[in-house]
């Protein structure tokens, strides 16, 4: 136990750890996040909702400080481990729940009904006809809003498109 403990420079500091102390920390932490991601679930860092956004920056700033020693190592392992637990519980709960869901999620936004675009609603999320336009290329492999029975700003960030059906 003493050769992991020096190993991993469990009583080392920011100013103190070795190189190789901060390797085989980054081995371990790899290793941990790798794992609790695979609990965490497909969607955790496959989407882009809000909640999704900020587990990722959250989970990779809590972590990477136990690489550089500038927190102790078991607590911050322990911390990310938190994390990905409230993460899956807000999941869960919002499962259930559309107002959670709503609150840790956000909802679609409708951008164009009836091949109409809807100003106030591209103005309320910054969005220009030109970003709109971007989006229906990307998504609809289109560019003429008229062919568009409805267009979404989904809880993602993207953009989902419903074509108007053919006459």
């Amino acid at each position: 136990m003493h050769f992991l403990s020096d190993l991993l420079g469990l009583h080392a500091s920011s100013h103190s750890i070795t190189t190789l102390q901060m390797c085989a920390r980054a081995i371990v932490v790899f290793l941990w996040a790798l794992a609790l991601l695979r609990l965490a679930g497909h969607q955790a860092f496959g989407s882009g909702s809000t909640l999704d956004m900020v587990l990722k920056v959250v989970f990779g700033a809590v972590l990477s400080r136990a690489i550089v020693a500038a927190s102790p190592f078991g607590a911050t392992l322990a911390a990310g481990a938190v994390l990905i637990g409230l993460y899956r519980l807000l999941t869960y709960v919002a499962f259930f729940s559309d107002t959670v869901g709503r609150l840790v999620k956000g909802d679609a936004l409708l951008l164009i009904d009836h091949g109409q675009l809807l100003p106030l609603n591209l103005r309320k999320v910054s969005f220009s006809e030109k970003d709109l336009r971007e989006g229906l290329r990307n998504s609809g492999n289109l560019d003429d809003v008229t062919q568009v029975e409805r267009a979404y700003l989904e809880r993602n960030g993207r953009i989902s498109v419903v074509l108007k059906k053919p006459a």
